[in-house]
C-alpha cells in the first residue's frame, strides 16, 4: 500500500504531523478524523528510488532500539493505544529504515495481530528474548514495564560487549601494526642495508644474515605468504561456522589463561541478567533456558543450558544440573540455591549480575594494564632488534677504524 504523509489540527489546535500506510488519500482522511485530527494536508509521499537497494540505507543501531524502547515505555505508561505510541514514534524517527519497519509494524497491529507477532517479523533487530518479554509484557497487562527493562538489559549487555571488544581490540590492532612494520621493513628497508654490505669485505654478523636471510625469503615468496594467510582465514572462519568446530574454538578459549576468565565472567554475568529479566518479566523457565542458550554467544555455555534445561525438565533444581556442568563458578550455584530455596531466583540473578558486571569492569582493566607493558616490550624487541641487527656491521666498521 501507498505511504501518506499526512498534517493536520487535533482538538486543542495543535499541529500534528506523520506518515501513514492507507489504500488511498479518503482513507486517511478517514482514520485521522477517528482519531480527532482535522486533516489540512495529505500527499502521497514521494518513492525513493534507493528504495529497495539495501546496502544503500542506513542500518539500525542497537542504540535505536534501545531509545525506541524507552521512548515507547513511557509512552505505554502515560495511558497512549499502542497504535497511537507507534505512529508517534515512526513519525519522529529519523532513520528510514527504522521508520519504514515502524510504519510496517503499526500496520500489522492495526490488521489484528499482536505486537509481540508483529516484532518477530524482524529477527534482526527483535530477538527471541525481545519477542518473548513483549509477549509476556501484553499478556499480564505490564507492557511498560517490560519494555523499561528491556531497553535497562540492553544497555547492560551493550555495555559488556564494549568492554569485552575494548580487552581484545588493543592488543589485536598492536599486533597486527607489528607485522606490518616489520614486513615493511624486511621488504623495503633490509635490501638498501644488504647493497651497502655487499662491499663489505668480510662474514656479516649472524643476526645481520639471518635477519637478511629472512627479508630475501619474504620478497621472493611474498604473493605466496599473503595467499597462505588468506587461506587460513577462509579455513578458520569456514572451521568455526560448522558445529565441532565452533565448540572446540569456544572451548578452547574459555581455557585461555587470562582471557578465557575474562570471558567466563562475561558468559556469567549475560546468562544470570537475561534469566533474571525473563523470570522477573513472567517467561516460563523452559523457555527462558531455550531462550539464553541460543544467545550464548558461546557452544560450551549453550550445550551446558541445553544439559541443565533438560534436567529441570525432569524435576530437578536449577542449581544442581548447573553445578554438575563445571562452567559455572560454585558461588554462582550456590546463589542460585538460595535464590530457589527463598523462590526469588529472579532477583538473586539479577545480584550474581551486578557483582559478575563488576567483576569484569575490574578484568578489564587488569587485563589492559598487564598488557600495555607486555605490548611496549615486545615491540621494543621485534623492531628493535630489526635495527640493532643492521647496525652491527657498521658498529663492527667503526671498531676497526
Amino acid at each position: 500500500m501507498p505511504v501518506f504523509q499526512w498534517e493536520g489540527k487535533d482538538r486543542r489546535d495543535n499541529v500534528q504531523k506523520g506518515e501513514m500506510e492507507a489504500a488511498s488519500e479518503q482513507a486517511v482522511r478517514s482514520m485521522l478524523a477517528r482519531r480527532q485530527i482535522t486533516p489540512v494536508k495529505v500527499k502521497k509521499k514521494p518513492k525513493d528510488l534507493f528504495e529497495n537497494v539495501g546496502f544503500l540505507q542506513p542500518k539500525i543501531q542497537h542504540q535505536d532500539i534501545i531509545i525506541f524502547c524507552r521512548q515507547f515505555s513511557t509512552m505505554i505508561d502515560a495511558g497512549l493505544p499502542i497504535i497511537q505510541c507507534l505512529d508517534i514514534l515512526q513519525a519522529q524517527q529519523d532513520n528510514k529504515t527504522f521508520k519504514r519497519m515502524l510504519v510496517e509494524i503499526k500496520t500489522s497491529v492495526e490488521s489484528g495481530q499482536t505486537l509481540a507477532e508483529s516484532l518477530k517479523k524482524y529477527p534482526d533487530q527483535f530477538d527471541d528474548l525481545f519477542v518473548n518479554m513483549v509477549a509476556a509484557g501484553e499478556a499480564g497487562g505490564i507492557l511498560d514495564v517490560i519494555l523499561r527493562r528491556l531497553s535497562a538489559y540492553m544497555e547492560k549487555a551493550a555495555k559488556l560487549k564494549r568492554q569485552v571488544k575494548g580487552a581484545m581490540t588493543y592488543p589485536l590492532v598492536t599486533i597486527i601494526i607489528a607485522i606490518l612494520v616489520v614486513a615493511v621493513i624486511l621488504v623495503f628497508v633490509i635490501p638498501v642495508f644488504e647493497e651497502m654490505f655487499a662491499d663489505f669485505g668480510h662474514a656479516l654478523p649472524a643476526p645481520t644474515q639471518i635477519v637478511i636471510n629472512m627479508s630475501e625469503f619474504v620478497q621472493s615468496n611474498i604473493l605466496y605468504i599473503i595467499i597462505a594467510i588468506a587461506l587460513f582465514i577462509f579455513a578458520a572462519r569456514r572451521l568455526y561456522k560448522t558445529e565441532k568446530g565452533r565448540a572446540f574454538v569456544d572451548d578452547k578459549l574459555l581455557k585461555l589463561p587470562v582471557m578465557g576468565i575474562l570471558l567466563r565472567k562475561v558468559a556469567v554475568a549475560r546468562f544470570t541478567r537475561t534469566m533474571g529479566t525473563m523470570l522477573s518479566s513472567g517467561v516460563a523457565i523452559l523457555e527462558a533456558f531455550d531462550i539464553v542458550a541460543k544467545t550464548s554467544g558461546n557452544k560450551t555455555l549453550e550445550n551446558a543450558l541445553y544439559s541443565v534445561r533438560n534436567s529441570i525438565a525432569e524435576g530437578e533444581t536449577i542449581a544442581d544440573p548447573l553445578s554438575r556442568t563445571g562452567v559455572f563458578p560454585p558461588m554462582v550455584c550456590q546463589m542460585i540455591a538460595v535464590g530457589e530455596s527463598t523462590g526469588a531466583v529472579d532477583a538473586m540473578m539479577e545480584k550474581i549480575a551486578d557483582f559478575y558486571e563488576e567483576e569484569v569492569d575490574q578484568a578489564v582493566e587488569n587485563l589492559t594494564a598487564m598488557i600495555e607493558p607486555i605490548m611496549l616490550v615486545f615491540l621494543g624487541v621485534v623492531i628493535g632488534g630489526l635495527v640493532i641487527s643492521m647496525y652491527l656491521p657498521v658498529f663492527q666498521m667503526a671498531g676497526a677504524l
